[in-house]
């Protein structure tokens, strides 16, 4: 398993530095969230990404992508993290770009797929019906009629819900039990009757929507794949995505210990800067190892995704590991560049505040530290059994 990104990678990831520096830093997202923009990103710095490739990146040239495997996704995500910077490469790209991939027919790919890396068309994950996310706690039911299914049920927390073109819906075709059985995909457009969006405000400002379904009627042709199947393609897309989530906390985490370590160098006080206290020194050591620690964590995660020569379980464990040590060491580094700004550092002025809100909702996202914990624990048990 390779643990340092290769020189096409390195490139990429210099690529992705300049581009968003120069195009998205983290001022603009104090704009856009000051801007009544529902999309929550600037639409034509998207239509810029996806020119440079970076829509195309996970995907095999001939559904239209680069072959560039999920590891090409850890230098575009650390930068979107380093400059705080919207997209919806997570939800459209990562999360329902993978799970047509892996679960959609020619059809659907053709039609679909081929729009999403192309950004013609976005997607969106409705998955979660409650606060915390746990794929295994979905009860919406997928009932099924002469006409194809009917669903009727609420999704929250949908990424870059509000302005989609389509959703891909988590359902139960079967026994409404909780367990990752009997789950299938539904692509539903977003005009379809009886499907409402309602935008869900979080602390970050970014594009987070409630899906309500009032019996959503849908054809036999929206379902990916067979009925009750989905589940296996769902949990290698959610990895990917817990992955790329881990790689954007790196990215912010990285990014606050610079600026706390310049501000340790240049603020003075009692005639000294404040670097020179070693209390604070001890403080950015260990920050600096936990940093590194993370990276180790996120860079393992992002290898077993393309490794086929891992197990399922083995790529799960490392994708968990990857996103709980990135949340945790996040949390821990805006916690600290707060207490070492000072009063400063929770004002508006500072962007450590945006960094601050944006770390806890990624934490958050697909699963946070104790989700993350459990489902370690429980694949090391069922491993330890097999």
């Amino acid at each position: 398993m390779n643990l340092l990104y290769n020189d096409d990678q390195r490139l990429l990831a210099d690529s992705a530095r300049e581009f968003l520096a120069a195009r998205s830093p983290a001022s603009r997202q104090r704009a856009l969230r000051d801007e009544p923009q529902a999309n929550g990103f600037d639409t034509r710095l998207w239509q810029d990404a996806v020119a440079l490739g970076w829509s195309a990146i996970p995907f095999p040239e001939n559904l239209g992508g680069l072959d560039f495997g999920c590891m090409g996704l850890g230098p575009i995500f650390e930068s979107i993290g380093c400059n705080l910077s919207a997209s919806p490469l997570l939800s459209s790209v990562v999360l329902s770009g993978s799970l047509l991939h892996l679960q959609g027919n020619a059809q659907q790919q053709d039609c679909w797929l081929s729009a999403t890396i192309s950004g013609e068309r976005r997607l969106a994950l409705a998955l979660d019906e409650h606060p915390r996310h746990n794929p295994a706690r979905i009860s919406l039911q997928a009932v099924p009629n002469g006409d194809g299914y009917s669903l009727t049920g609420d999704k929250y927390c949908v990424i870059d819900g509000v302005g989609a073109d389509g959703y891909l819906v988590a359902a139960r075709t079967g026994d409404t039990s909780p367990s990752q059985a009997h789950m299938s995909l539904f692509l539903i457009p977003a005009d379809a009757p009886g499907l409402t969006v309602i935008a869900l405000p979080l602390i970050d400002s970014r594009n987070h929507a409630r899906l309500q379904l009032e019996q959503v009627q849908v054809g036999p042709q929206a379902l990916l794949g067979e009925a009750g199947s989905a589940m296996p393609a769902l949990d290698i897309a959610l990895d990917r995505g817990r992955v790329c989530l881990a790689a954007e906390m790196l990215g912010m985490s990285e990014k606050l210990f610079a600026m706390t370590l310049d501000y340790l160098k240049t603020r003075v006080q009692f005639e000294v800067a404040i670097g020179s206290f070693q209390s604070l020194q001890h403080r950015a050591a260990q920050l600096y190892v936990d940093l590194a620690l993370a990276r180790s964590a996120v860079m393992a995660g992002l290898a077993a995704l393309d490794d086929t020569r891992l197990s399922e379980v083995e790529r799960q464990r490392l994708a968990s590991l990857a996103k709980w040590k990135a949340g945790q060491t996040a949390i821990k580094v805006v916690n600290e560049a707060v207490q070492m700004h000072g009063g400063i550092g929770v004002t508006d002025e500072l962007d450590v505040g945006l960094y601050l809100k944006r770390i806890r909702v990624a934490q958050a996202s697909l699963g946070d530290a104790d989700y993350h914990c459990e489902r370690y624990g429980a694949l090391e048990l069922a491993h330890a059994h097999a």
